[in-house]
């Protein structure tokens, strides 16, 4: 599908000529940047990377390319982990400059923004206004609206808020074939036929590009606590988290898991932190409560139901974030955890759900299986207790040769997600399917589920032109697997 010749010449003057010469980026040196994810894993190639300024500018693009039989591929801050963004031939439209905040409407507690809009500016807008924008990601500076949704982020407040489809009410899209769906209604209920958002919110832009969205927004929290606890063993640590939930319903914003591996690697690599326990601990739990009540009486709540833990044996010790700074340090070992994990070496990384009343189980199962298969890897499981998201990552052995370990990325990826798929699990919790789990989603998946996915793609895109051969493939002509990067 990548346009040559007199074709792609052509194109590329009919795109200048709408958006100008500085909005159609062809020169190596200026597209290099967009060909690979932040991962690193895979490196595309393409034919220009293009910058429209607004939704029209978009479905010019789309048209124009539609008629050239151009592949386009759409990128937000290029933060992705799955291989989502990496074009292979035909163009790269970037959302970037779509990032106006177009309203916010206080009593109906929404906000109209761009894809192009950084989640920490929408974050940012709410904040002024009085209101919280609850999606929080490790990457909120960079990251855009456009690709959480076409994603379905989550993140750390899924526990309490959801991830990106339940926080949406509305949505702008621009189809292949150039038009326009004016989706942008903020209605909390609309029940006049199919939800056509929930096709385009996690379709990871394979049928239609996202150029706005009306999102929720929520009472600012005015009192929170912060706990960080340890566990003789995930077990222990579940049910903590069921006491938890018992006792303070949704004003349990967060627990996140985290072992003592990963606790390590964070104090090795984080100048500055701080073992935060006296001592070790196979198992640790970041907690918070939030309300909106300025007088809610947080900390004692908390207090009462982890001194209940300990009396049961179900907490070996804990300590509460007395001031802002020790509560952001506290959440500083749960945020770093994913980039120091880089700096250990190589990591095979699985982002899996299960069942919440599984998910202690699934740790120790799938730790137990990697650990038979190769003693010295090292299991860095971590995530979402809450809501079952765990992303159960293996850090290579010490001494082993990096490339020789990622090559056994696929035996480890079977032992996993045959464990997962076993558990009435996901094999991709909120990263997506991309690239990397394009074949393991049609290993896993239910059959007719597969074929209906492929049935939306062929009647929504024909001409399969829509960032084609990510999540299913349906008979285009791009490589089994896209080449390595490096």
């Amino acid at each position: 599908m990548t346009a040559h010749g007199s074709t792609g010449t052509a194109l590329i003057e009919t795109l200048k000529a709408r958006l100008g010469e500085a909005y159609v980026l062809t020169a190596a040196g200026d597209i290099d940047g967009y060909l690979t994810e932040s991962r690193g894993l895979y490196r595309g190639e393409a034919l220009a990377v293009v910058r429209p300024k607004d939704r029209d500018e978009v479905a010019f693009v789309l048209q124009e390319c539609a008629k050239a039989s151009v592949p386009v591929v759409p990128q937000g801050g290029n933060t992705g982990l799955v291989g989502g963004g990496v074009p292979y031939g035909g163009v790269v439209l970037s959302l970037a400059r779509l990032d106006r905040i177009r309203e916010i409407d206080p009593v109906n507690a929404t906000i109209t923004v761009e894809a192009g809009c950084i989640l920490k500016t929408v974050q940012d807008a709410a904040s002024d206004s009085g209101f919280l924008f609850p999606l929080s990601l490790a990457s909120e500076g960079s990251c855009r609206i456009g690709g959480n949704l076409a994603t379905n982020a989550g993140g750390t407040a899924v526990l309490r808020y959801g991830n990106m489809r339940d926080l949406t009410l509305g949505l702008e899209v621009v189809l292949a074939d150039g038009r326009i769906w004016d989706g942008l209604k903020g209605l909390r209920k609309d029940n006049t036929g199919y939800d056509l958002k929930d096709l385009f919110i996690g379709s990871e832009g394979t049928l239609g590009i996202i150029t706005a969205a009306v999102l929720k927004l929520f009472p600012k929290p005015h009192a929170r606590v912060t706990a960080f606890i340890g566990c003789a063993s995930p077990y222990d640590a579940l049910k903590v988290f069921q006491r938890l939930r018992e006792a303070a319903g949704d004003q349990l914003t967060a627990f996140e898991y985290m072992p003592e591996f990963g606790i390590e690697i964070v104090l090795k690599h984080m100048p500055g932190s701080v073992r935060p326990l006296a001592e070790k601990y196979n198992s640790y739990a970041l907690i918070e409560l939030s309300s909106p009540q300025k007088d809610a009486d947080l900390q004692s709540q908390l207090e009462a139901v982890l001194g209940e833990a300990f009396e049961k044996g179900l907490v070996q010790d804990a300590v509460l974030g007395s001031s802002e700074a020790q509560s952001q340090a506290l959440w500083g070992l749960r945020e770093h955890l994913s980039e120091v994990q880089r700096m250990e070496g190589g990591s095979i990384k699985h982002d899996v759900s299960v069942p919440v009343s599984r998910v202690a189980e699934f740790i120790d199962v799938a730790t137990k299986a990697c650990e038979a298969e190769m003693p010295s890897v090292r299991v860095c499981a971590f995530g979402h207790f809450g809501d079952g998201n765990i992303h159960f990552n293996l850090s290579q052995p010490v001494g082993m040769d990096k490339a020789e370990y990622l090559g056994q990325w696929e035996r480890f990826n079977r032992i996993v997600h045959d464990i997962v798929h076993n558990m009435n699990g996901s094999i991709s919790a909120e990263h997506g399917i991309g690239l990397i789990k394009r074949d393991e989603l049609v290993h896993y998946k239910d059959a007719v589920a597969i074929d209906l996915m492929r049935s939306l793609k062929r009647t929504i895109d024909p001409q399969n032109i829509l960032n084609p051969g990510k999540v299913v493939a349906v008979g285009d002509n791009l490589p089994a697997t896209f080449p390595k990067a490096g």
